[in-house]
């Protein structure tokens, strides 16, 4: 094996910059779950108002994903982050102060549009500081850090709630974005000329977004209306109509589509998102449902809730840091193929649970699911981005997250139908958690089938091989 290419000063002084910019990120993505009932009191409005404060910031995140990581391939990574991290800051600060719940609501959903600049440039700008044969490297840290901020979330979010306000989840954005920004400013070079050639392609980016926006409110509202319901049907039709416009639209406007016909017509990159969509049912209900439990029925307190996910997040964060070896070594099928497994086994184990079920009881199957999902998708980012020209990357991670947003939302909102139809929480969650269970062993076959990498004696004895070739 050839020696691997030591980093730079540079390098690892800009990694961990965009590191504390993922930080501030996924830390965001979870740290108002624990919030809501505080947010309700707050403005004396009900749960599904205060729902929105959640809700409307990963729909507009979801929206506008593929848009902002198109821009930032085309126009620069760095010049979008930084676009997307003011856009974040200011908007914290006005949810942070906002004195009626709908300028919160509103508030979280500008958020939404920094976020989704901040997030594919900062990956894009953190697989492009490493070189190409440290790509694991990147996705092993991306993922790590990004479970550390998960696990931050709910756990500084039920901190501040308990001893100052719901009020500082938003104002302790503002400082470690500043930081974070300075540092990328000095250790990150622009990575694009000011001179852009490619158009931007306004059709394809209206109609996505329109269809994307009608197809994701329509999840959201769907339990609550009824999916048979006149306007549930209306937001699916229209959502239908104007993504089939926007796939003609992108036949027409060729390397200036909004996804090239490359992309598209990638066959490996194409069987990752679709593994993703399917995993992101175990991620986002674990995540909802887990801390549920805990307070329904352990008695516990929303900042105990937040550090009852600890077992998922943090063994998420530290398999995250594993998997860059081991896809170095075993290759992306096998370490993949091997989260799923986790993820199939550790969630069927938390389908046992009854309403008597101890904490200590759902620890092995808390473990087992962050060991799953660390091993997925730092493998599975890496394998989907990688797939793609360099070029691309900010696009590639975009389309992979907004998948998996997507993803994450069908199979939530078809995890809460099974939950609510059962006669008791418990009773919900272990019908639910078997589906799921099912839903990850169907995915190991599609990993095995189509996911890129043979499954050789080269990936498991790579020493072997080297000494071989030796003699």
């Amino acid at each position: 094996m050839a020696a691997k290419e030591k980093l730079t000063t540079a390098q690892v002084g800009g990694l961990a910059a965009l590191l504390i910019g993922t930080l501030v990120i996924t830390n965001d993505f979870t740290a108002l779950n624990v919030a809501l009932p505080a947010i309700e009191n707050a403005f004396k409005v009900d749960i599904t108002t205060a729902q929105w404060v959640i809700s409307g910031y990963a729909l507009v995140f979801g929206v506008f994903l593929v848009t902002a990581g198109r821009l930032a391939d085309m126009f620069g990574r760095r010049r979008i982050f930084f676009i997307g991290m003011a856009i974040f800051c200011f908007f914290s600060l006005i949810g942070g102060l906002a004195e009626d719940a709908w300028v919160l609501v509103g508030a979280r959903a500008a958020m939404g549009i920094g976020g989704a600049m901040i997030w594919p440039s900062l990956i894009g700008m953190i697989y492009g500081i490493l070189p190409e044969q440290r790509a694991a490297l990147a996705g092993g840290l991306l993922m790590g850090v990004s479970g550390i901020g998960n696990g931050m979330g709910p756990l500084l979010g039920g901190v501040f709630v308990e001893y100052l306000s719901w009020r500082w989840i938003f104002f302790i954005n503002i400082p470690v974005s500043i930081i974070a920004v300075a540092t990328i400013y000095f250790t990150i070079p622009k990575d694009r000329d000011d001179e852009e050639t490619e158009r931007i392609d306004y059709p394809g980016i209206v109609t996505l977004s329109l269809g994307l926006f009608g197809l994701m409110f329509m999840l959201d509202i769907g339990s609550d209306l009824g999916w048979l319901s006149p306007t549930v049907i209306s937001l699916f039709g229209a959502a239908v109509v104007l993504l089939a416009i926007f796939l003609y639209i992108e036949r027409q406007w060729g390397v200036d589509a909004l996804i090239p016909k490359d992309i598209i017509a990638n066959r490996e990159f194409r069987a990752a998102n679709i593994i993703v969509q399917m995993v992101a049912a175990i991620y986002f209900g674990s995540l909802l449902y887990l801390p549920q439990f805990m307070v329904k029925e352990l008695g516990f307190s929303a900042a105990e809730a937040g550090a009852g996910l600890l077992p998922v997040l943090g063994m998420f964060a530290v398999s995250s840091f594993l998997a860059a070896p081991l896809y170095d070594r075993l290759g992306s099928k096998m370490v993949i193929t091997l989260g799923l497994l986790c993820l199939a086994v550790g969630i069927y184990i938390l389908s046992w649970l009854t309403a008597s079920t101890s904490f200590l009881a759902l620890m092995p199957g808390m473990v087992i699911v962050g060991m799953g999902l660390g091993l997925f998708y730092s493998s599975i980012t890496t394998a989907a981005i990688t797939s793609v020209d360099e070029n691309r990357s900010s696009l590639a991670s975009a389309i992979v997250f907004m998948v998996q947003n997507a993803g994450g939302a069908v199979g939530l909102g078809l995890t809460t139908a099974i939950v609510v139809t059962a006669t008791t929480l418990s009773h919900g969650i272990e019908r639910a958690f078997t589906v799921n269970a099912i839903v990850a062993v169907v995915a190991v076959f599609i990993s095995l089938l189509y996911v890129a990498g043979p499954l050789t004696r080269e990936n498991l004895f790579p020493q072997r091989r080297t000494d071989e070739n030796d003699e």
